[in-house]
């Protein structure tokens, strides 16, 4: 399929994404205690996005491993919160550095309540995409050509979401509080882990 390359049980050993490589997952579920990790798509912005398709429940991928633990490699991610507990919970690793556009949409974007994906692409690269295949069977033995396309397309224009954020963020001058946000968020998703997802601990009450 062009500009889709699927990989089975791990990345290739040669491959590389570059300094800043986009990420995205997608697993039976929301919640990492119940749900397995299925599927990780990672671009490096060229065009291309390469699909991992993951072997459950031995999760035997030591490049995609390395390169998500790889302090001199940013990865790049639209609701980062939920993709690093779901990769500290079944890949046994803190993905760092990361940046969030989700995060970044909400400290920039302060016009709208609006930051899914869908409507960050629209506005900052002006793409529409599509979400039908956002409920899916992600682990089926094997994945249909929709849900390779949509998995591709939540990974391929993030480099373009983040340099127009980054911009927003900068004339704000918001750039530095969303970097310490981006910082933190490997500790907030262990918070998730542990059981105060739904706890906000900095707050008076409770």
């Amino acid at each position: 399929m062009n500009g889709i390359k699927l990989h089975k049980g791990d990345l290739p050993a040669d491959i590389d994404l570059g300094p800043v490589v986009a990420v995205d997952t997608e697993a039976m579920g929301l919640n990492p205690h119940r749900d397995d990790l299925c599927v990780v798509q990672l671009s490096s912005g060229d065009g291309t996005a390469h699909v991992v398709q993951l072997d459950r429940p031995a999760y035997d991928c030591p490049n995609l491993k390395a390169l998500m633990a790889d302090p001199a490699t940013l990865k790049l991610f639209h609701f980062a919160r939920f993709d690093v507990a779901m990769m500290r919970k079944h890949l046994g690793l803190v993905c760092a550095p990361v940046w969030c556009t989700k995060i970044a949409s909400k400290l920039a974007r302060t016009y709208t309540d609006r930051h899914g994906l869908k409507d960050v692409s629209k506005e900052i690269a002006g793409i529409d995409m599509s979400k039908a295949q956002q409920s899916s069977d992600w682990g089926a033995a094997d994945l249909t050509d929709a849900q390779l396309q949509y998995a591709a397309s939540d990974v391929l224009h993030l480099h373009e979401i983040k340099a127009g954020l980054e911009a927003m963020l900068v004339r704000e001058g918001r750039l530095e509080l969303a970097q310490t946000c981006f910082a933190f968020l490997p500790t907030r998703a262990e918070l998730d882990l542990a059981g105060w997802e739904n706890t906000d601990i900095f707050a008076h009450s409770g």
